[in-house]
């Protein structure tokens, strides 16, 4: 199993609990396959430039360990939700 960080952002107007239903929706699917090892919420930050009409994104940083095929999957759900505007998927050396 590979270490991965995987950071989303998502829409800064969402509530409390639509964000909570995210992270718990992605910890699941990546709990399937792998492991969780930390979840980091860094809050609303402003975007370095607009993305879909948006100037301040709510960034969450998964620090995980799965197969290298799952992040394929992982990744397929990032797009498909449309809350989630940005993601960036990295695997950590050792």
């Amino acid at each position: 199993m590979n270490k991965y960080e995987s950071v989303i952002i998502i829409k800064p107007n969402l509530e409390d609990r639509e964000i909570e239903g995210i992270i718990t929706e992605i910890t699941d699917l990546i709990n399937q396959d792998g492991k969780i090892l930390k979840v980091d919420k860094k809050g609303i930050k402003k975007l370095a430039y607009e993305i879909n009409k948006c100037k301040e994104g709510y960034y969450i940083i998964f620090e995980f360990e799965t197969k290298s095929e799952f992040i394929v999957e992982l990744e397929r759900y990032y797009r498909i939700n449309e809350n989630i505007i940005k993601f960036i998927t990295l695997k950590k050396e050792d």
